[in-house]
């Protein structure tokens, strides 16, 4: 059996505006926007090439057993992409406020590239504050 990830919930306060973040600014595509309950909105969104979406929810109760997290609370998330500068640019030229291309070093982090595989980084946050990282990878996904 698989066990996939494929949908992680990411906690915002304000559904529209971080449709707009995510659509116009980072690029991904909006797969669902509607209202799924009576007063419950679910926008679902995939970053390009991914096979896991995210999702937003406004009136949706927490699952059983589940807090729900507050706006801003995710940390680390990481997309891989096969060149760090393009999409560093990318991101950049459609207005997100993206640190320089970074790597691990012997003084913690460290502008430019590094030069083993994987240990290119830039990192970013949506308009809550939730936290991404862009991770450099040596070949697509499908070739790994």
């Amino acid at each position: 059996m698989e066990w996939t990830l494929e949908v992680v919930l990411l906690p915002v306060s304000d559904l529209d505006r971080a449709k707009d973040f995510y659509e116009n600014k980072c690029g991904f595509k909006a797969d669902l926007d509607g209202e799924v309950a009576p007063g419950v909105r679910v926008i679902q969104i995939t970053p390009p090439g991914s096979r896991c979406s995210l999702a937003m929810t406004a009136g949706m109760p927490p699952a059983p057993g589940q807090e729900r997290a507050e706006p801003g609370s995710l940390q680390g998330l990481q997309l891989c992409v096969t060149d760090i500068e393009a999409a560093h640019a990318e991101l950049a030229g459609r207005g997100v406020d993206i640190t320089p291309v970074r790597h691990l070093g012997p003084e913690g982090w460290t502008d430019g590239r590094g030069e083993a595989p994987w240990s290119s980084f830039c990192f970013f946050k949506d308009p809550d504050g939730n936290g991404w990282a862009l991770q450099e990878a040596p070949a697509p996904l499908s070739e790994r």
